[in-house]
């Protein structure tokens, strides 16, 4: 047997010796318990984990109200001839943005319980800035024009109108429900016909 033969037989005895080996310390783990696991599994679990904590927090505290156009965790029971809400909704003083499709017209409008405890409703516009259709957000115990900046009491919401004032819609409170009737909601398409403007 020549010298390179000799070497190679060696190393594929090597080789198997090493592979009986590590099966018989595979089989070993698998048995014990103790074989090594793949991290990819573990990572997977752990960025998923934080992405649902993270997601769940996002959603726990981001006020949809302030930065959305409509927020969309609560109903309105629809009557045909009007839109009920329920007055516990407004509660905390925090203005819920609500819109109303009618055609080809989506009017917005919101309410709020004002300083002063009393439920006003208004347009998600003004006489002055609705074609920009940006509408109002609420900093504490304002309501703020999205356009022009200017900012307004909410014991002034469906007091004052004009200008840059939220255009007033009319409500009334009945047995613990907010009213406002659908009639009122369509006398302010004129607010958001935005056909024509840029």
């Amino acid at each position: 047997m020549s010298k390179r033969s000799k070497k190679n037989a060696q190393s594929q005895k090597k080789r198997t010796t090493i592979m009986t080996h590590e099966k018989r310390q595979a089989k070993k783990d698998a048995v014990l318990g103790t074989e090594k696991k793949g991290r990819l599994p573990l990572m997977v679990a752990i960025v998923c984990s934080v992405l649902i904590i993270g997601g769940g927090i996002y959603y726990a505290t981001y006020d949809r109200a302030e930065n959305s156009p409509v927020a969309a965790s609560f109903t309105a029971e629809n009557i045909a001839s009007q839109v009920s809400l329920p007055a516990s909704l407004f509660e905390d003083g925090k203005a819920r943005h609500f819109e109303h499709v009618a055609g080809k017209f989506k009017i917005k409008y919101f309410v709020l319980k004002s300083s002063d405890g009393i439920i006003r409703a208004a347009f998600d516009a003004c006489d002055v800035c609705w074609p920009a259709g940006k509408g109002y957000y609420q900093e504490g115990d304002y309501m703020v024009c999205r356009n022009c900046g200017r900012k307004f009491a909410s014991v002034l919401v469906n007091e004052v109108k004009g200008g840059c004032n939220p255009a007033p819609l009319n409500r009334h409170v009945e047995n613990g429900k907010v009213i406002i009737e659908v009639k009122d909601i369509l006398e302010g398409r004129q607010y958001f016909n935005f056909s024509g403007k840029v």
